[in-house]
């Protein structure tokens, strides 16, 4: 195995779908510009109330890109 070194971004993804959703789009949408990446951790989970019931999700993640 050989040694590796990561950048670390933060991406923001949103969704009415859920927070699994939500962390899907932002993995989705820097894979179509950016290579290289390897793991994410959620940071932040938040929420919008709408008429008394959640209507939508935005979850906050670090991405671990290795560098080339």
């Amino acid at each position: 195995m050989s040694d590796h070194v990561y950048k670390i971004i933060e991406l923001t993804g949103s969704s009415h779908e859920g927070i699994e959703a939500a962390v899907s789009n932002a993995v989705e949408k820097a894979g179509k510009s950016l290579h290289g990446l390897r793991w994410f951790e959620v940071t932040e989970t938040r929420g919008w109330i709408d008429q008394g019931k959640v209507g939508h999700w935005q979850v906050t993640i670090k991405v671990g890109m290795a560098l080339d």
